[in-house]
């Protein structure tokens, strides 16, 4: 138990020390402090209803805008106004659908402009701060989804063996802009999975492979499997329903985050072995069974790499006690320091997997953003 404490109290470290973006980041205003707090401030303004669909989906990504100019109140604003409750601050601004985003150059006392752009992370931070002059805490990353053109589309698509999830999209489209950041944590997601692509093509530009699937929507996303096949998505467009959609289609078995799941790696046989290793309180038992466990290993480790982790974690946590609770605090910490080099992130996330079984742990890190 004491075991399990200590792990568990690791993990509750890097959940603090990761926090999800704090949803105060972006000041919620009402009708009592709105000229208060915007007076002559630079200010973005969303104007949103509970009940909006798209006001839903634009909520993470305004969190992270959010976050992105904390701690830079004095010069820009982030903010937003629930304006189904708060109906006559919202037609003072000529606000009639939702959400709408306004964009105050001098605060209140000058006049508002509707915000235009694209409603991602990077195009809502690149208006803020070339508007207000205030650079952003965003690092900018090289995009992961794949771009396909109609004169590359067979050689990476249809003739590459991958199991690919393409969306035709369109630069103008709303529901593609918003749709682009998720689509993009998906692609980073499968990364390290050489038989998967993640890839988008211009409907609007390369008509000559849009046409030949009758693309005639936006977004329009399609599965295409390594046999020839190819078929309509219709499933949800969360980071995590895409995540299952090709976890089934191509056999993985990944997380959010792009971490491999708790039960790569494992064996049942030597899964077995170390349960009853950390449940016995028998130093000779313990002795006993960290012997099997090293001899099956050794066994296995021929068809199976993974076997030979626990060969060396039956070793180390006979000799050493705490062993698996501090690897596996360690192992965690390393995964969510995301400093890794990704070509080893899968043998870290294994390690874990492996380890937690010794540490008497159920839950190896998910590799979500909150954590």
């Amino acid at each position: 138990m004491l075991g399990k404490n200590i792990l568990f109290g690791a993990f509750a470290i890097l959940a603090s020390l990761a926090a999800t973006v704090a949803a105060d980041n972006v000041l919620a205003l009402t009708p009592d402090d709105f000229d208060k707090t915007i007076g002559s401030t630079p200010a973005l303004v969303e104007f949103y209803a509970p009940w909006c669909g798209h006001c839903k989906s634009l909520a993470p990504v305004y969190e992270e805008l959010g976050q992105a100019f904390a701690g830079k109140n004095d010069k820009v604003l982030i903010a937003k106004v629930d304006a189904d409750a708060h109906r006559k601050l919202g037609s003072r601004f000529h606000v009639t659908g939702f959400p709408t985003i306004k964009w105050f150059p001098n605060g209140v006392n000058g006049n508002s402009e509707d915000y235009q752009g694209g409603r991602d992370l990077d195009s809502l931070a690149d208006f803020v701060s070339k508007q207000s002059g205030v650079k952003s805490s965003i690092v900018k990353v090289n995009p992961s989804v794949t771009v396909l053109t109609d004169a590359t589309f067979d050689s990476k698509v249809l003739n590459s063996g991958k199991s690919a999830l393409v969306e035709f999209y369109a630069p103008w489209c709303g529901h593609c802009k918003n749709l682009a950041p998720t689509y993009e944590k998906v692609a980073q997601d499968f990364l390290n999975e050489e038989n998967v692509l993640i890839a988008n093509l211009d409907a609007t530009v390369e008509k000559k492979v849009a046409q030949k699937y009758g693309v005639t929507g936006y977004p329009t996303i399609k599965f295409f499997a390594p046999d020839g096949t190819v078929e309509d998505y219709l499933g949800g467009r969360t980071q995590q329903e895409f995540i299952d959609f090709m976890n089934k289609k191509a056999g993985t078995q990944r997380v959010a985050g792009g971490l491999l799941s708790a039960e790569v790696g494992r064996i049942p046989e030597l899964d077995t072995l170390a349960q009853k290793f950390v449940a016995t309180q028998n130093q000779s038992e313990k002795k006993t069974l960290s012997t099997q466990g090293i001899e099956l290993a050794a066994t296995l480790s021929t068809d199976n790499a993974s076997a030979k982790y626990y060969g060396r974690f039956f070793e180390k946590a006979l000799a050493t006690p705490t062993f698996p609770t501090t690897e596996a605090a360690r192992l965690a910490k390393i995964i969510q320091g995301k400093s890794v080099n990704r070509a080893r992130l899968d043998d870290f996330s294994i390690r874990h997997n492996i380890i937690s079984v010794f540490a008497e742990a159920t839950t190896a890190p998910s590799g979500k953003d909150e954590l």
